[in-house]
């Protein structure tokens, strides 16, 4: 493959376990401590094999664990993602590296934010650039291949690790260490990227971008929404808690197939009555009895 033949793919890095260096090759655990992490180019520089995949543009964004990511880098994101769209037109996709502790919220972040239509990719590692077989240089070139591929546009932010391709809105992390750490359930993989082709078996129908009604470029700040998680013996303090903190918005986080426990309730109901939403995951917390007194905001 010629360099005239290569798709040409931006890689957008933020940091996380993907850009970390350890103390050697079998620190795999606490290769934090050593505090040293790669930008985007750096990550590159260490895994040149991905020049054989397509015409890789690196840009740095930061690199940071994804502990530390929230609105000021997901607006950051969106921004530049839109403005590469807008100005390169033979740009054939996007890759973004990220730490795998926040990378789901990041990637459906993406997903219902941005307004373009080449692929976007977002991969992550599960064990430190540095460590010995570390999944890092195979993750990196897979999401390139995958964010290259034509078959990959239309199918809203993608996530690339361990081979498999997930849609955004249906993936999560289910284990620290394990590499297959990332899982769709109910759903399963939308494809793979495997040596020879990346290969998809199916497609999302839910609302995804670039065709989505938000739109954050104007927003500063996001509001103050908390998640009050039940269990048995909960009594509402963690729920007052967020009131006092100038919550907006409470997600309570309840009993299948949808209560909270007897404790949250009155809270929750002085919640409603102060003017904040309140949801209880797909259905109503009780919605007769949580209803705004009259006079309420």
């Amino acid at each position: 493959m010629t360099a005239q033949t290569k798709p040409r793919v931006a890689v957008i890095g933020t940091g996380g376990t993907i850009a970390s260096v350890g103390k050697g090759p079998l620190d795999i655990l606490d290769y934090g401590a050593n505090e040293t992490m790669l930008h985007v180019d750096e990550i590159i520089d260490r895994f040149p094999e991905v020049h054989d995949v397509a015409e890789v543009v690196p840009i740095r964004v930061d690199a940071v664990p994804s502990t530390h990511v929230f609105f000021p880098i997901w607006k950051e994101l969106v921004e530049r993602i839109e403005t590469l769209a807008a100005e390169d037109r033979e740009l054939a996709g996007v890759v973004v590296t990220h730490g795998t502790a926040s990378l789901e919220e990041t990637a459906y972040f993406l997903n219902l934010t941005l307004h373009v239509d080449v692929p976007i990719v977002v991969v992550g590692a599960q064990r430190p650039a540095s460590a010995l077989s570390t999944d890092a240089g195979m993750n990196l070139v897979n999401g390139v291949r995958t964010a290259a591929s034509p078959n990959s546009r239309g199918l809203g932010v993608l996530v690339v690790l361990n081979d498999e391709i997930q849609a955004a809105r249906e993936v999560t992390k289910t284990s620290t260490y394990r590499m297959q750490t990332f899982r769709s359930p109910d759903f399963g993989v939308l494809g793979h990227a495997d040596g020879d082709a990346i290969t998809y078996y199916r497609q999302p129908v839910r609302r995804r971008m670039p065709d989505t009604e938000f739109d954050i470029r104007s927003l500063e700040a996001l509001p103050r929404v908390d998640i009050a998680y039940t269990y048995t013996g909960s009594d509402g303090t963690a729920v007052r808690a967020f009131m006092a903190a100038g919550a907006q918005g409470i997600v309570s986080a309840g009993f299948a197939p949808g209560f909270c426990g007897p404790g949250d309730l009155e809270p929750l109901q002085e919640a409603v009555n102060q003017g904040i939403v309140v949801v209880q995951g797909r259905v109503p917390i009780f919605p007769v009895r949580l209803r705004a007194e009259p006079g309420a905001k």
